[in-house]
């Protein structure tokens, strides 16, 4: 019997977490499930611990090479059986009664995606914060393209729905030839769901908190660095020249765009002056004067205690 959804996992030396990624997937309650991990080619026990679990409704797959995030994620995708897909982290966890809950949603209204709300839990908390207000989701009914793009824009954004992690109608994105961009390691799935939205598809919003994001000190998606930022403008580019955006998405476009120039800037601007370079330092105010205003952000503020050291001899 076909599931009703498949649960994509893609895997890297998460062998602390992994077990509890799948069976919180396992336990979702009124729906057919099966959960495929995509090892990167981990260099712990992942594979193995995710491979003891005596579930058929489990396979795991080890990848030939490291392919980052959007290869493993593709891997998986390739394989899957489900007719809905459900992105899950190998450190995150999902609620029981989650994927019953959006894909009621998601079909009542005719839509091929559907995102819900969070639940932010730091540092091995047993408790944490929801990432939205409910009140504020609850409001939103369906996201648009404009809306999911004009949300994601660095150092500005309130609400910041690319950390959604969606789920979405197999069907839909075959029939649309989607995949990953592999050259991403971070922000794969806020280009993908844009890719979603912009091939014409309808997510819709479940505004109960179904996903429980951990977050540890140091984690890449907490850590923005300068090519991160050079890479989400080259996919940002190649997203613009496949799809035809509406006025709406496409002004909302030069907005994200401008935000990510200035993190460019500002992040170009943090490395020299972690190097005490003060032509490298001036050459930027100079190029982008908004870059100083990021100074003032508790990102930054660090940062400035090195500045006197820019006046000694180094």
């Amino acid at each position: 019997m076909q599931p009703d959804v498949t649960f994509i996992i893609a895997a890297y030396n998460a062998e602390g977490t992994i077990l509890r990624a799948i069976e919180s997937a396992l336990a979702q309650r009124e729906v057919g499930v099966e959960v495929i991990v995509a090892d990167d080619r981990s260099t712990d026990s992942t594979a193995a611990i995710a491979a003891s679990i005596a579930d058929d409704r489990v396979t795991v797959m080890t990848l030939e090479r490291n392919s980052g995030p959007g290869g493993a994620r593709n891997a998986a995708l390739a394989h899957a059986k489900g007719r809905w897909i459900a992105v899950l982290d190998s450190d995150d966890a999902v609620f029981p009664d989650r994927l019953a809950s959006m894909i009621a949603r998601a079909e009542k209204a005719g839509a091929n995606a559907a995102v819900d709300n969070i639940e932010v839990i730091a540092d091995g908390k047993t408790r944490g914060e929801t990432m939205f207000p409910a009140d504020h989701l609850a409001k939103i009914g369906d996201i648009t393209l404009a809306d999911f793009i004009a949300s994601n824009l660095v150092f500005e954004s309130t609400f910041n729905y690319g950390y959604m992690k969606p789920i979405f109608e197999r069907r839909f994105i075959e029939e649309n030839s989607l995949q990953y961009d592999e050259a991403l390691r971070i922000g794969e799935d806020y280009i993908f769901l844009a890719s979603i939205l912009a091939s014409g598809g309808k997510c819709v919003v479940e505004p109960s908190v179904g996903y429980a994001y951990h977050v540890r000190s140091g984690s890449i998606s907490r850590v923005l660095e300068l090519h991160h930022v050079v890479s989400m403008l080259e996919a940002d580019r190649k997203f613009t020249g496949k799809f035809e955006l509406d006025a709406g998405a496409r002004a909302a476009q030069a907005r994200r765009t401008r935000s990510l120039e200035q993190a460019k800037s500002f992040l170009s601007l943090v490395g020299h002056i972690k190097r005490r370079s003060i032509g490298g330092i001036i050459r930027v105010a100079l190029s982008d004067p908004v870059a100083l205003r990021h100074l003032s952000m508790p990102i930054a503020i660090r940062l400035r205690r090195l500045l006197p050291a820019l006046q000694r001899p180094g």
